[in-house]
């Protein structure tokens, strides 16, 4: 089993994952510039660590005085020692992960067609299960969200000219911060190697329009925030812009389908970890501050995040040696476990665990359609109609359309619409109560009797359920658009 495939279930019917990497390592004295987060002072600017990044040699890249981090690049093969002053530093180079495609997405054809005003009445509605088992037709007869609520996608970037998407996109609150550093212009924030950002804003927020699919909350608008480069690369601190890019942008929910570290788990008790861990955890803190609800993907790697285990599989960025680490208390799957998130898990269309899902009591808060295209069959072959259908961007043709994928990364986007429609049925919820309100919202599913195996014919995949109304494999439930706007 590849315990590290964190947004995306292989199978026939798709991929569906980002990945983010990076842990610190020492400087290389090979000549070339390399990149560094330096963690300064918290709460202040950044004027002392740009001091002493200059002062070692190196280049300021871009100064994050929200939270006291500089990104920098240096040639010099002991920056890290020489910024010195009690400062963490970690060297991001070489350490993201890619984003993999499994196997090759399955398309769907739809014709432009006049539509009755109503989902029901979208060409494709039909084939959209996971939408009826969350009540989204009963919700949107309530309301269809609010257009002053953006929902920020932080990923590998949204088709402005999708038919489903172009008039659902905040181009003014949309940027592309791969890098580090924020590009506003419109090319810089659409996708280039990877449609996997279309197709998590359409579940979130696709038009009901006569054409192709409908989202969860069509009313309100979402932000591309690429994070993913053309290499299909993702590195902490183009998350850590994106973090803070939502947050100073008023972002109420950002979705969030990827893991920080090619080890898969961070432990701030390793070196070369902590200064990522400090500059994550800040930044998150600080877009929940700003009024910011991360909603972040539990994984794929079918992993107890509770009871935690000797990592054998990491790093998985090919560029470092496996190593064996016991991962404790100290180790988190990032942004997944940080304080405040939503974590999701994913569940096919029986409601039950999808095979893939990762899972954990006190880590899973809710859990949302992921798709689940291997249980009718025990594992083989997969049924492409059990994932989760939603906008698509073909890279090599640069064409529209749509098709299925399944993942957690697919699950996320269902939480973040549910609490999209949320906030603008009740304007006013801060993160904390907004996540709380999911919560008490959703329905409860109970655990699996015994060891649960869905595919038997796949090895790897038992999983065993703790917890009672609020448990391991789904947390409080499965969230319910319907239940949010009433």
């Amino acid at each position: 089993m590849n315990r590290k495939v964190i947004g995306a279930a292989v199978c026939t019917a798709a991929l569906a994952i980002g990945l983010l990497g990076a842990a610190g390592t020492p400087a290389m004295a090979d000549g070339q510039e390399h990149s560094y987060l330096v963690v300064g002072s918290q709460g202040g600017d950044t004027k002392n660590a740009q001091k002493r990044v200059v002062a070692a040699g190196g280049t300021v890249v871009a100064a994050y005085d929200q939270i006291g981090v500089v990104l920098a690049r240096s040639s010099a093969g002991d920056f890290t020692s020489r910024v010195g002053g009690g400062l963490e530093v970690a060297m991001t180079d070489g350490l993201g992960t890619t984003l993999v495609d499994d196997e090759e997405t399955v398309a769907v054809d739809s014709a432009s067609v006049e539509a009755a005003g109503d989902p029901t009445g979208e060409p494709l509605w039909g084939l959209q299960w996971d939408m009826k088992q969350i009540d989204v037709a009963e919700a949107q007869g309530v309301t269809t969200g609010d257009s002053s609520v953006v929902v920020g996608v932080l990923d590998s970037g949204i088709s402005s000219t999708h038919p489903d998407l172009a008039s659902q996109i905040a181009k003014d609150q949309s940027a592309s911060c791969i890098g580090g550093v924020v590009d506003t212009s419109e090319a810089a924030w659409n996708p280039t190697t990877s449609d996997h950002g279309t197709h998590v804003a359409g579940t979130i927020a696709a038009a009901i329009n006569g054409v192709g699919i409908a989202g969860v909350a069509p009313g309100v608008k979402v932000a591309s925030v690429k994070v993913v480069n053309d290499d299909g690369f993702i590195y902490p601190e183009a998350a850590i812009c994106g973090y803070l890019w939502a947050a100073d942008h008023g972002m109420p929910v950002t979705n969030n389908s990827y893991f920080i570290d090619p080890w898969e788990f961070n432990c701030v008790n390793d070196p070369r970890q902590r200064p990522v861990w400090q500059a994550v955890q800040r930044a998150l803190r600080y877009s929940a501050s700003k009024g910011t609800l991360t909603v972040a993907s539990a994984g794929n790697s079918n992993v107890d995040l509770q009871h935690k285990f000797v990592d054998s599989g990491s790093p998985n960025d090919g560029s470092y040696p496996v190593e064996d680490r016991t991962i404790n208390g100290a180790c988190r799957d990032l942004p997944a476990e940080a304080a405040g998130v939503v974590t999701v898990s994913a569940v096919g269309p029986t409601e039950q665990k999808a095979y893939y899902s990762s899972y954990g009591q006190g880590v899973v808060d809710v859990t949302a359609p992921g798709g689940d295209a291997r249980f009718r069959n025990g594992g083989a072959p997969s049924i492409a109609a059990d994932a989760v259908l939603s906008t698509t961007f073909n890279t090599v043709t640069k064409t529209n359309g749509w098709g299925y994928k399944q993942g957690t990364s697919m699950a996320g986007p269902h939480a973040a619409g549910v609490a999209a429609l949320a906030v603008s049925a009740h304007p006013g919820m801060n993160p904390g109560q907004l996540a709380s309100f999911l919560e008490r919202t959703a329905t409860p599913i109970a655990c699996p009797p015994g060891v649960y195996n869905p595919v038997p014919n796949l090895p790897g995949y038992e999983a065993t359920c703790t917890g009672g109304a609020r448990n391991g494999f789904y947390g409080a439930g499965n969230v319910n658009a319907f239940n949010v706007v009433k």
